[in-house]
């Protein structure tokens, strides 16, 4: 929500502050800045934040106009990261560097309702999740979801200092499945914490 996020800069301290200072839920601040909350500001937290706040030009007709015109079409920024992710393996000890894309809010929910920044954008390579994924796919991964709660999931894990990209299945005994969706590739099985999950892949970018 542009207004929260234009208090907070305004105030010049963290969310959490604004929310101490306006005796309202932290997270439902934090929530608000990020912009992955489910629903609007209670009309009691809009006015505990007036009574905290009252010189914040956003309370005005004018200001609420001029925020509004920031509003459209709300983007938010999002990482590319230049490291490309192995559906096969690709060792992870080289140089990564970044830039920053900005994206609208509203495409970005269709996928997840994770907070931009813990999203980011990497390329796949290999063939092994074919036909699913394609090489040189753009993958948009969610960092915000690490637990392996669902067996038809697409995750990014590392394993013995590699990237990959695979699809993992819980088996009793502690073990994890890896998968790939090529079929002449054989699945092989993890254990004790072989893996670390980087995040989810939530979509797929390619070219036609």
């Amino acid at each position: 929500m542009v207004l929260i996020r234009a208090l907070v800069d305004y105030a010049g301290v963290s969310s959490a502050q604004v929310a101490q200072k306006a005796k309202v839920n932290p997270r439902t601040i934090q929530r608000m800045k990020n912009g992955n909350a489910e629903a609007r500001l209670s009309q009691v937290t809009l006015e505990k934040l007036h009574e905290a706040f009252p010189k914040f030009p956003g309370w005005t007709r004018a200001g609420a106009a001029a925020l509004a015109s920031f509003d459209e079409p709300d983007l938010v920024p999002v990482r590319e990261i230049d490291l490309s992710y192995g559906m096969g393996a690709t060792y992870l000890d080289v140089p990564v560097t970044e830039e920053v894309h900005h994206f609208p809010r509203a495409w970005l929910r269709r996928y997840t309702r994770s907070a931009p920044d813990k999203l980011f954008f990497a390329q796949g390579i290999g063939d092994s999740m074919e036909p699913t994924l394609h090489d040189s796919d753009l993958l948009l991964i969610d960092t915000a979801q690490r637990q392996l709660t669902s067996a038809d999931r697409i995750w990014v894990l590392t394993y013995a200092e590699c990237g990959m990209i695979k699809r993992l299945r819980p088996v009793p005994g502690g073990g994890v499945e890896v998968w790939s969706d090529k079929k002449e590739v054989s699945p092989f099985t993890a254990y004790d914490g072989e893996i670390e999950i980087i995040g989810r892949v939530v979509a797929v970018q390619r070219k036609l």
